[in-house]
């Protein structure tokens, strides 16, 4: 399968949120499956700057936008099995900064329209052009647009994933041609019209195969008004296309075992380092040096969406609890000017930083115990990931993607691997809080115990990459070979610790509850021993049929696990199944042999009878 994965940032390369961390990580997963994969993105001043030594010139072509007629050259390099693409143009791309410029649409207008037009210079004609956000939104509209007089593009299947609804690229509808260099009908007929704007993202989502939010209970979210920023109407009109794929992190950078960023490596079983990393971090915030101190932290950009609200209104509150706070992170100025002063009101117990220091926030997750994360709205969300990867248990707010990853924590039958709270509301926010600083404290076996399963989760990509796979095979009708990868990867020694590999088997379960209706004893009992081939006949009704009406996304992702771990567990879980049925059978045939041979015996004295019968009477005449 050949993918053509869309971007405006991507790590290692430029990065200013999610969005980069998602296309520095997806890609190269999507072609360990087997998949043929090729990144595309601007070349901005930064990109040249660290990796020019690196591009290789492939060609360079004009495209037209409207009535410009502007240069476009094609850089490229090969990483990670994947062959990475920059499209060139100074005047739009060498900035200093990736967005927040006046002309913002235009730019990102002409990276929509050069990557249509330099298809034919890329290595491979894609069958999938996978697009992010609004800053890509318009190659669906191109691809749609171009269609109209060129069959090739028809062949093109095209997937939108929305990182963050909120951001749509509205712009007013009278530019479409002067701007964007469509016609005005695209706007009339409603394709891209909302509230009277035109909106880019609603284009790509209505011109779109399928479209995937990062998490499914963001993809059931946004068709509630609250979340969908005036695209609920939108989302429901296209719920049967709507799908939800969890993010994921890079594993092994991602490894406290041997993270070089962290003082001192340690892991699930060996906790040594953990407790190193913590006082490690209270000399460097300038905490006080309290080993038994549950130290709760945030990394995140100071912004209403993030729950910030609540914890001004219960700092205090928080702060009478035996603990300590350390905070992460920049954003709106009446967020920043809250946290400084209190951290004055605090010194020793709260310490604050007002910027985004990469060494300082792996030193957080590595050195904290409890993560803070009370969110309005996440539609993923990876700093709890990472988080849960370092020992350091997160509590959130359930909503989008801190839903699907945070189980809450119950002590009594040693669940979850985390705390969580569902109302918006800084008091649940507040007693969820003292709960864990006080299972810290006063239940430190128990405290241990949900850490090792938080430390435990499986947030690879590989799983979420196995996941796109089906959404690409569903929109081209291709059958993909999913599970062989999982085969391989059973049958092969693991450098990772198990605990990574577990998830799949706890999204397996549905396969547990679904084998009665493999299990083929009633036709074996009725059916002589020749027909002993129910089992594979009632096999498709196991298999949950990877295409099937992806309106729920979450209805969708447990299906779609279950196959994986379908050949696995059968081999061994099924054994005593057949040997029972096999006995049975054997009865079964014994039971109609002996039948059989007596029914014999009762014709041939039947048969002998009538003979003496005939006899007697010919004798008699």
């Amino acid at each position: 399968m050949k993918i053509l994965y869309v971007t405006s940032e991507a790590v290692p390369f430029c990065k200013t949120g999610g969005l980069a961390d998602v296309a520095g990580s997806l890609p190269p997963a999507l072609a360990e499956q087997g998949a043929e994969v090729a990144v595309v993105l601007p070349l901005y001043e930064r990109v040249r700057d660290r990796f020019g030594s690196q591009l290789k010139f492939e060609c360079y072509d004009y495209v037209d936008l409207a009535w410009r007629h502007n240069y476009c050259g094609l850089f490229s390099m090969e990483k990670d099995g994947v062959t990475w693409y920059f499209l060139d143009n100074e005047q739009y791309f060498s900035r200093g900064t990736l967005y927040g410029q006046a002309d913002d649409g235009e730019r990102f207008a002409f990276f929509s329209r050069a990557v249509v037009r330099m298809l034919d210079r890329f290595k491979f004609w894609p069958e999938v052009v996978h697009c992010n956000d609004w800053q890509s939104a318009l190659v669906p509209i191109y691809l749609k647009d171009d269609g109209v007089r060129e069959d090739r593009y028809r062949s093109i299947k095209t997937v939108v994933t929305i990182h963050n609804i909120e951001y749509q690229g509205r712009y007013n509808p009278y530019v479409l041609g002067e701007l964007f260099g469509l016609d005005a009908g695209w706007a009339k007929d409603g394709t891209m019209l909302l509230d009277g704007d035109a909106n880019l993202l609603k284009g790509a989502i209505l011109c779109a195969d399928a479209v995937n939010a990062v998490s499914p209970t963001y993809a059931n979210e946004l068709k509630m008004p609250y979340f969908a920023h005036r695209m609920e109407g939108v989302m429901r009109q296209c719920s049967d296309k709507l799908y939800g794929v969890l993010n994921g992190i890079d594993m092994k950078l991602y490894d406290p075992r041997t993270d070089e960023r962290i003082l001192q490596g340690f892991s699930a079983e060996d906790m040594a380092g953990k407790d190193a990393c913590k006082a490690e971090l209270q000399r460097m915030v300038g905490l006080r040096e309290e080993p038994h101190t549950p130290i709760v932290a945030m990394v995140s950009r100071l912004v209403s969406h993030k729950g910030l609200d609540l914890i001004c209104e219960v700092l205090h509150d928080m702060m009478e609890l035996p603990m300590q706070l350390v905070v992460l992170g920049t954003g709106d100025q009446r967020y920043e000017d809250f946290f400084g002063w209190a951290a004055q009101q605090y010194p020793g117990r709260m310490s604050v930083r007002m910027d985004y220091n990469e060494d300082l926030s792996m030193a957080i997750y590595a050195g904290a115990d409890l993560f803070l994360m009370p969110s309005k709205s996440e539609p993923c969300g990876l700093s709890q990931m990472i988080a849960m990867r370092y020992g350091t248990v997160p509590i959130v707010r359930e909503t989008g993607g801190l839903k699907d990853t945070v189980q809450p924590c119950e002590s009594w039958r040693d669940a979850g691997n985390g705390f969580s709270f569902a109302n918006y509301s800084s008091g649940d926010m507040l007693h969820v809080i003292r709960e864990a600083v006080y299972l810290y404290k006063d239940y430190p076996d128990v405290f241990g115990r949900l850490r090792q399963r938080a430390m435990s989760g499986d947030f690879s990509w590989a799983r979420s990459a196995r996941e796109y796979l089906r959404i690409y095979a569903t929109i081209t009708g291709q059958t993909w070979p999913i599970h062989a990868d999982t085969r391989r990867a059973a049958e092969t020694p693991k450098e990772e610790p198990p605990a990574e590999e577990a998830a799949p088997a706890v999204e397996a379960a549905p396969v547990e509850e679904a084998a009665p209706a493999v299990e083929p004893t009633p036709a074996e009992e009725t059916a002589p021993a020749e027909e002993t081939v129910p089992a594979e006949e009632t096999a498709p009704a196991v298999e949950p049929a990877p295409a099937a009406e992806p309106v729920s996304a979450e209805e969708t992702a447990p299906a779609e696990e279950t196959a994986p771990a379908a050949e696995p567990v059968s081999a061994e879980e099924t054994a005593p199944a057949e040997e029972k049925a096999a006995k049975k059978t054997r009865k079964t045939a014994s039971k109609t042999t002996s039948k059989a041979s007596k029914a014999e015996k009762k014709t041939e004295k039947k048969t002998t009878a009538k003979k003496g019968t005939a006899d007697k009477k010919k004798s008699a005449e």
